[in-house]
């Protein structure tokens, strides 16, 4: 009974002492259900022919109706082509970037110096495209900077934001350019986490520094560096809306309307609210299967998982 009694009051002491921790999850966890749980109950206007004045459990049903049309339209393939190509140029060159950035920021011993670039470098992450779009626009605009620069130089104008060959490289350009510095910061933690013992060895078995990054540095950030890209994969059907909303006009739709883009003009201005839904529908799906396969590859090649 004795025994009883003792683990009883254990159990409530332990309870009582992550009440604490409960109650400061719970208003994270009431605003996460509330606005990422409970409209996913809009997945049903994927099969209805949803009209707004019957609302969401009053429109017909048609069952796959939206996703054979979305299927055989003429302009799918260039989408999902633009969608892949725009998603996989910023998470290769993005990751690229970062990791070389903390690598190199880390060889700096100066902390002073060393930190003031770090925040120059990532401070872009927290502004808006909003904000950003208007910059690109000045910069890369005919009339913009970087045209005069070229014309200073005696070459011609080149046409970014209203040329299908040149618009997928502004947009991931930018892109890195705004998020690599933010991304670098993980990065920047592996490397510290990696045993100096390991650089003093190498360096004495007469290893350059190169040999030093290749060798032991990246080797040390291999199981960071997957789960980042782990993570990225699951928005790789999501090239940028904001971005991409504020810098493409129609001239440029051949290679820089995406699935975030035309399901913005077709479900919500062209108000084809269940196609729209059911674009979305396909995208998340597609996005949570990458990120199982994710999770499974990053588990066989070092021991860890997302989830």
């Amino acid at each position: 009974m004795k025994t009883e009694r003792k683990k009883t009051s254990r159990r409530q002491v332990k309870r009582r002492s992550n009440a604490a921790y409960h109650l400061m999850m719970f208003p994270g966890l009431f605003f996460l259900i509330l606005f990422s749980y409970i409209p996913m109950v809009g997945i049903l206007m994927a099969f209805q022919d949803f009209v707004p004045a019957k609302g969401l459990f009053g429109s017909d049903f048609v069952g796959l109706k939206h996703f054979i049309y979305m299927i055989h339209l003429p302009d799918i393939g260039k989408i999902i082509r633009n969608t892949l190509v725009i998603a996989l140029g910023k998470i290769l060159l993005g990751t690229v970037m970062a990791i070389a950035f903390s690598i190199l920021l880390n060889e700096i011993r100066i902390k002073f110096l060393k930190k003031t670039v770090q925040t120059v470098v990532y401070l872009p992450h927290f502004l808006s495209w909003v904000v950003l779009a208007s910059v690109v626009v000045n910069l890369f605009s005919l009339d913009g900077s970087v045209n005069q620069l070229l014309a200073g130089f005696g070459l011609d104008k080149i046409n970014f934001l209203g040329s299908n060959q040149t618009f997928q490289g502004l947009i991931i350009g930018t892109d890195v350019w705004k998020e690599f510095g933010y991304s670098s910061v993980v990065y920047l933690a592996a490397i510290t986490s990696i045993d100096p013992g390991l650089h003093e060895a190498a360096a004495i078995d007469g290893a350059s520094w190169w040999k030093r990054v290749w060798n032991v540095t990246i080797p040390g950030m291999l199981p960071i560096i997957l789960l980042m890209a782990a993570m990225n994969l699951t928005g790789i059907l999501s090239a940028g809306f904001d971005q991409i909303y504020n810098l493409y006009s129609p001239i440029v739709y051949e290679t820089g309307d995406v699935l975030d883009t035309y399901v913005y003009r077709i479900g919500l201005v062209g108000r084809q609210y269940s196609f729209g839904a059911a674009v979305g529908l396909c995208r998340s799906a597609v996005g949570m299967i990458l990120l199982l396969t994710a999770n499974g590859v990053t588990k066989k090649m070092t021991g860890q998982k997302i989830f």
